[in-house]
């Protein structure tokens, strides 16, 4: 899966932090848990996100957000790009990626702010 980010520009880490915090959109913290204090029941599920900048570089985070399948077949990330190939898809959701490519770019941007030295 090639997200293509040909009309996307830079990533605005404030909006990707955004996103990140948004339980309707993301809803990254459903499994993540990340440095943003005022969310409360953040997940344990997946790895924290705290110092994931840099644990990975902005092409392999944008690869696991666009299709974490990819790297670990059976993960339980959605694939927030990919819109084939996908089952348990409800009817309104079909052939709809979740995130933009420009907001998985803002997402990125966010992302590889969190250095390790930011831990909780």
């Amino acid at each position: 899966m090639t997200l293509n980010t040909a009309q996307a520009q830079e990533g605005n880490a404030e909006s990707g932090r955004a996103i990140v915090a948004n339980r309707q959109q993301g809803l990254c913290l459903l499994c993540h848990s990340a440095p943003i204090p005022e969310e409360r029941f953040q997940g344990n599920l997946a790895p924290d996100l705290a110092g994931v900048g840099d644990r990975y570089t902005k092409y392999e985070l944008r690869q696991r957000i666009a299709d974490s399948s990819a790297i670990n077949p059976s993960t339980i990330m959605p694939s927030y790009a990919k819109t084939t190939g996908l089952t348990r898809v409800a009817p309104a959701y079909r052939d709809k990626a979740i995130l933009t490519a420009q907001q998985i770019e803002d997402v990125v941007a966010y992302l590889v702010t969190l250095k390790a030295a930011d831990k909780k």
